[in-house]
């Protein structure tokens, strides 16, 4: 992404159309396989077959310029004592704690995202099952909330493509605080109206949340460890989605104790978020000794 990113265009664009462009592919793809279904299930697989193909080669006419990165190391030719510093050096930038502070200040606000969303899979999957609102079928609500998220996804990636100057640090801290403020009005107001709009921001936020990661990894962290970075990244995301929705699963079915501990939670991040980031700024303004 970085090395073919157009001019004026900032990487949390770049993103946004590509899920954009996931979401408009998998409705076209999925419309059109229905249709072509209705001449034999095994054509809706050719489909597919020709679509990959399709794919294969637009691939291969990519830029040169995808497989040629400026900034990457030299280490053919070098082994054993030479090439072993380069490695130990890659193994230790890999670590979070080494990464830039702006990466990690997006992955907590990511790890935020990811919490709610696991806890809001489990909590109101049995919440809603147990005690429908207002006598409404909890299958169908809870499918209906379902739906917003989907909604939200689809928002957040429009939201983050219109976003051309906002950094992408200040988009992660925002959809934080969404979060705490949500899941705070879902515990005080819980009813239906609240609940789908809790799935709606949910879905948003953790889409506005992961663009504005992606940006910071791309830009931030050197291409060498990138991919690997991204990996450990996504591992505790998934960490914390299992996270959340544990606690979902154990705590009481009571809407105002579930959602109000979810806050708790989401505005601890929040606060540790916050005062990681004054505190480097503190400390870029100090002078430097001589």
């Amino acid at each position: 992404m970085p090395r073919l990113l157009p001019p004026n265009f900032t990487l949390v664009n770049a993103n946004s159309r590509i899920s954009m462009a996931n979401v408009v592919g998998a409705a076209t793809g999925g419309g059109i396989a229905a249709g072509i279904a209705l001449f034999g299930p095994e054509w809706s697989l050719r489909f597919g077959f020709v679509i990959f193909v399709a794919a294969t080669v637009l691939a291969i006419l990519l830029s040169p310029a995808v497989d040629s990165p400026a900034a990457e190391p030299i280490t053919s030719g070098l082994t054993g004592s030479a090439a072993e510093p380069t490695r130990r050096t890659n193994r230790t930038s890999r670590r979070f704690c080494n990464l830039q502070p702006g990466v990690l200040h997006g992955l907590r606000c990511v790890m935020g995202a990811r919490l709610m969303t696991g806890f809001l899979t489990f909590f109101l999957a049995f919440l809603l099952r147990e005690q429908p609102i207002a006598n409404i079928d909890g299958v169908l609500l809870l499918g209906i909330v379902v739906a917003a998220a989907g909604i939200g996804n689809s928002l957040g990636a429009i939201a983050g493509n219109l976003g051309k100057n906002i950094a992408p640090k200040k988009i992660g801290l925002a959809v934080l605080c969404v979060d705490v403020a949500m899941a705070i009005t879902t515990a005080a107001l819980y009813s239906i109206v609240s609940v789908i709009a809790l799935g709606l921001v949910a879905g948003l936020c953790a889409q506005l949340a992961k663009l504005a990661y992606d940006a910071l990894v791309q830009r931030d962290v050197p291409e060498v460890i990138r991919t690997s970075v991204f990996a450990r990244s996504e591992t505790v995301f998934q960490l914390c989605w299992v996270l959340g929705a544990g606690l979902g699963i154990s705590l009481p079915l009571i809407p105002q104790l579930g959602f109000g501990i979810l806050a708790l939670l989401l505005a601890g991040l929040l606060i540790w978020t916050v005062l990681a980031w004054r505190f480097r700024l503190a400390t870029a303004d100090q002078p430097t000794p001589e």
